[in-house]
């Protein structure tokens, strides 16, 4: 009789023998997926199509700007890096947070400080920020910096004459390394300078780290771009500056400047190489610093601030 499974010698299944199951110890065993994820973690649901597109929408986003070249926003990544730029004022614009992010101190802080500058928190799936950052260890956290506003380097000029002062500026010959810049930052406001100059190519620029290593003077300290330093000199000494540019051979020694008490410009050079040779004849002086402990040369950084204090200093 059809469908009887009682018929003797009737086949009821294609396997041949007894099969004996896995009992959870063999690759036949069941392992589960844990709890299931939100909706918006799940890739392909519509949710989470709708979180990337809007963290993508927010990163690219343009910053209202004044004026300048224009530019990309920056990416601070990691929890201490995120922290300190937020603590020293780096002036962001949106706080990206991992969605489901353990909280640490740090993670707190952030939050907090965010919320107190007014910043916009954004919360983001993992994969969209390793997206964003490039597969750098953001650790949850990633700071959006959006473009430095450079000044005219003839806004310099003009601030100091309408003040009834004489200028003072710092002009860097190549400087890559934005930390010095940062410490120049921080020397021009501490010494009374009007400013710094620095090429719009191959050098360094106002990055999140120039922001940190400045203490928050970048905020009041203005910084300008050139597209040709030794021109950009040549129209300062037009205006009546004196163009100072240090070097280990310089003739003169730097006690020895009476021209720190007028307006003048301050050229640094690079780290390595010093003043370029264009830039060197441009100059009206050559001056070196006494170092009696006999060492080759100082920082960038530090160098602009000796002189920047002997130039306060005869002005006073």
């Amino acid at each position: 009789m059809a469908g009887n499974s009682q018929r003797r010698n009737r086949r009821t299944s294609n396997k041949k023998g007894a099969t004996v199951g896995s009992g959870g110890k063999r690759r036949r065993a069941l392992e589960g997926k844990g709890p299931t994820p939100p909706a918006s973690e799940r890739k392909g649901h519509k949710k989470n199509r709708l979180a990337n597109a809007k963290v993508r929408h927010e990163s690219k986003r343009p910053a209202p700007r004044r004026g300048g070249p224009k530019g990309t926003n920056e990416l601070v990544v990691g929890r201490n890096s995120v922290v300190e730029a937020l603590r020293e004022g780096v002036p962001a614009n949106t706080l990206y947070v991992q969605q489901y992010l353990d909280n640490d101190e740090r993670v707190r802080e952030a939050l907090q400080l965010a919320t107190d500058k007014g910043l916009n928190l954004m919360e983001a799936p993992r994969p969209e920020l390793d997206r964003m950052t490039n597969g750098l260890n953001h650790q949850g956290l990633v700071l959006s910096v959006p473009p430095y506003e450079y000044a005219h380097p003839d806004d310099l000029t003009a601030a100091a004459f309408d003040d009834g002062e004489d200028p003072l500026i710092v002009a860097l010959d190549g400087i890559t390394d934005p930390r010095n810049l940062g410490a120049v930052v921080r020397s021009v406001s501490a010494f009374g300078g009007h400013g710094v100059v620095v090429p719009e190519r191959r050098a360094a620029g106002m990055t999140a780290s120039a922001w940190k290593t400045s203490a928050g003077t970048a905020a009041r300290t203005p910084v300008a771009r050139a597209t040709n330093m030794t021109r950009l000199l040549e129209s300062y000494q037009k205006a009546g500056l004196v163009v100072v540019g240090l070097a280990a051979d310089g003739d003169v020694e730097l006690h020895e400047l009476e021209a720190l008490g007028g307006p003048v410009v301050i050229v640094v050079g690079s780290e390595g190489k010093g003043l370029s040779r264009l830039v060197g004849e441009t100059c009206d002086f050559r001056v070196r610093i006494p170092m009696p402990g006999g060492a080759e040369s100082l920082n960038a950084g530090v160098a602009a601030g000796v002189v920047l204090y002997e130039a306060s200093r005869r002005r006073a």
